[in-house]
């Protein structure tokens, strides 16, 4: 990992960085990354109490440089607090960083009737960063997985009403989403004339609190008891793709995850699947996904002309 440590993260003093999900695994490690970097971070959590904690255990050492993080209330199953999250929010965004994730529990549906998974990993990350859109200055990174190979885009049931419900096809489906979002994202940044950048990242397999929301028993096992303690690195080593798509000189759309196997290592630009650079269920997935939310890429042409 010593091609990209976080020692390379350049001064970030002025800088404010959003962290979704940022109370745990590589959302926190990320997050205190940033902040002794000097930059402002926003710890953006569904639980407050823990998001506090979390500030202060960040904000002991980052003090001298970028202090404590703020604490703000986000619930990303729930569109009615991704809306207050965003009308409450002034001043420009140098970098919101999509990490907030649900992997694999069983059938579970958000405040609006989303599938948990397709609502909070996609839905949740797509509405919050159309609103935000208009304050961003920098990059929006946002983070997938090696598990969108197993992802396929269902029109036809996206939030599996219809079909036997399978958590692992769920996840896949969700983290492929999150790609096929990227690129149109950027797509249309660019379109627009915008300089903002989209870029993606992968934490290969990593040590966090995601695996013990598995909805089977043996399935938490599994990852908990040996892939956690035999194959995986440390959050610290997860949260490195994350850092170097949010600061590395790499083109908009760019794919980051880690160099060996794709499950560790140092981080650097890596291969997506087929599917997600199909740029025609990209554009179809965005029309779907302003239908079901009601949030729409802002008119960032006309924001441009009157800055």
């Amino acid at each position: 990992m010593a091609a990209f440590p976080t020692a390379d993260l350049p001064d970030m003093s002025g800088k404010t960085v959003i962290v979704t999900g940022a109370n745990s695994g590589i959302g926190r490690a990320a997050a205190a990354a940033f902040a002794n970097a000097g930059a402002r971070v926003v710890l953006a959590v569904r639980d407050l109490a823990k998001g506090h904690a979390t500030a202060s255990a960040i904000g002991a050492p980052a003090a001298t440089v970028g202090g404590a993080p703020e604490v703000r209330e986000l619930d990303l199953a729930s569109l009615d607090s991704i809306r207050a999250f965003a009308a409450a929010w002034q001043g420009e965004i140098d970098l919101l960083i999509n990490n907030a994730g649900v992997m694999a529990p069983p059938l579970t549906r958000t405040a609006d009737g989303f599938e948990l998974q397709f609502g909070t990993n996609h839905l949740g990350h797509f509405a919050l960063t159309n609103l935000l859109l208009p304050n961003v200055t920098g990059r929006i990174v946002t983070v997938s997985s090696g598990m969108h190979l197993i992802g396929r885009i269902d029109f036809a049931d996206l939030n599996w009403e219809r079909r036997r419900y399978k958590p692992w096809r769920a996840y896949g489906q969700s983290k492929l989403a999150n790609l096929l979002f990227t690129s149109e994202l950027q797509r249309r940044l660019t379109q627009a004339g915008s300089p903002v950048l989209a870029t993606a990242a992968h934490p290969g397999y990593a040590a966090t609190n995601l695996q013990s929301n598995a909805a089977s028993g043996l399935q938490r096992f599994a990852m908990n008891q040996l892939g956690n303690r035999l194959i995986a690195q440390d959050v610290a080593g997860g949260a490195l793709p994350t850092l170097y798509a949010a600061v590395a000189d790499i083109p908009g759309g760019s794919f980051a995850g880690p160099g060996i196997l794709g499950l560790r290592g140092a981080p650097k630009l890596v291969a997506r699947s087929a599917a997600a650079r199909d740029a025609t269920v990209a554009r179809r997935l965005w029309s779907v996904s302003e239908e079901l939310t009601g949030v729409s890429f802002p008119d960032l042409q006309s924001q441009n002309k009157t800055d």
